[in-house]
Order: structure tokens, then C-alpha cells, then sequence
């Protein structure tokens, strides 16, 4: 695919099958993230790649500490709320994607399991963890942004699917411990990735996205 296509195709799985990814697909999937542009080119990244047992391990640490709504330790704060716009947008990705499932929105038994199946990282056979240095600011942030989507779209390429996991890192503290890093190090994101499950019901659903129209104005 081109580099458009591949853009423009590229979706957010919640749904893998069980199939490993081959460790030499990662690396080259890691090396063509590793051409992501930075400030003055510091590259802040630092990547924990998870497979195997050690995912599995992980895995059940934080789907307990989820499923019993432990005290979250996020090293970047959750949002307290969004502009009504932004909102808006955000309750009705929710709606849209309970109605693909034909679930309720009041349905809380559903919901909660919905979001714990986060902290299974969607059954996905590899979850890849992104740190910088604590002592970065929002700069650096914004380069991890980038390495993010550039890691994604190198998957995609491969037909190696991802998803995004903010809810993962509510768990910051825990999964340093478990991976031996140093609490000075700041979890941005966690990614799962994997093959997709086409047949799941979870992956019949798609983003609505605004249109340039929409989110642009020219100054000409």
C-alpha cells in the first residue's frame, strides 16, 4: 500500500487473533519508527516491547487492579472534562460503538467489561509500552505523538494491526515495577498489537471522522 492508503486505512483493532507477531516484522516495524522526526532531534522515546509470558504476567496484574478499581497512578493526567465540542464527539464514538456490539449505553455490566478487556490488551500477542524521561516536558510529548503514529502505520503495512491504550497507563507505577524501570521514567502510551480478528463483533465498528471542511479555515 502507499503511504496514503495506508493513512487512510488504518483503524484501531480491539479484536486479535492469538497469532505471534515474527520478532524480525517488529524490529522493522521499530526501525521505520525510528526515522520519526524530534525536537532538535533528541528522540525521546524508549520502548518496552512485551510478549509471551511476561504479557501474560502484566496482563493479570492490571486487570486485577482494574476489575477492583485500585488508586490509578498516571504519570499524564486523565482529562477532568473536554470543550462541549470535543465532547460531543466523544459520546457519540461511545454510543456508536456500543450499538455495533448492541449494547446499551445503560448497560453497565457490559461497559465494564468492555473496558476491562483493555487491560487484556484485546488478546493482542504483543503490547508495546512508550516511556520518555520524566524530566521532559510537552515537547517531547508531542515527538512521542509522532513516533506513536509512525510505529502504527508501519504496522499497518505489515498487516500488523494496533490500539492505542490510554487506560493502560492509568497503571504507570505498577507496570514499571513489573518491567524494573525507574519510577523517573513517564509511561506515555501503551499499544497492542497483533493480527486482526475480522469475524469479532468489536471490529465491525469504525471512527467517525470530521472532514477537513470542518476542522480548517484558509487565510489567503
Amino acid at each position: 500500500m502507499d503511504l496514503v492508503e495506508g493513512i487512510e486505512t488504518r483503524r484501531s483493532i480491539r479484536a486479535f487473533k492469538d497469532t505471534l507477531i515474527p520478532e524480525e516484522t517488529l524490529n522493522k516495524i521499530l526501525k521505520a519508527a525510528a526515522n520519526s522526526p524530534s525536537f532538535t532531534n533528541t528522540q525521546p522515546w524508549e520502548v518496552a516491547v512485551v510478549c509471551g509470558k511476561k504479557k501474560e504476567d502484566l496482563s493479570r496484574i492490571i486487570y486485577e487492579l482494574a476489575r477492583k478499581e485500585a488508586d490509578t497512578h498516571p504519570d499524564l493526567p486523565m482529562p477532568k472534562g473536554w470543550p462541549p465540542e470535543h465532547e460531543a464527539r466523544s459520546k457519540d464514538h461511545g454510543k456508536r460503538r456500543l450499538a455495533a456490539l448492541r449494547a446499551e449505553r445503560d448497560d453497565e455490566a457490559e461497559r465494564e467489561k468492555l473496558s476491562l478487556m483493555n487491560f487484556e490488551f484485546y488478546g493482542g500477542p504483543c503490547a508495546i509500552f512508550l516511556f520518555m524521561d520524566g524530566s521532559l516536558n510537552e515537547w517531547s510529548i508531542f515527538d512521542m505523538g509522532l513516533f506513536s503514529q509512525n510505529l502504527i502505520l508501519a504496522a499497518h503495512s505489515f498487516g500488523v494491526e494496533s490500539c492505542l491504550q490510554a487506560s493502560v497507563t492509568r497503571y504507570a507505577r505498577e507496570i514499571k515495577n513489573f518491567l524494573q524501570l525507574p519510577e523517573s521514567k513517564k509511561l506515555v502510551i501503551c499499544i497492542s498489537l497483533g493480527y486482526p480478528d475480522n469475524e469479532a463483533k468489536l471490529n465491525t465498528y469504525r471512527a467517525v471522522k470530521q472532514k477537513p471542511e470542518e476542522f480548517t479555515k484558509w487565510y489567503r
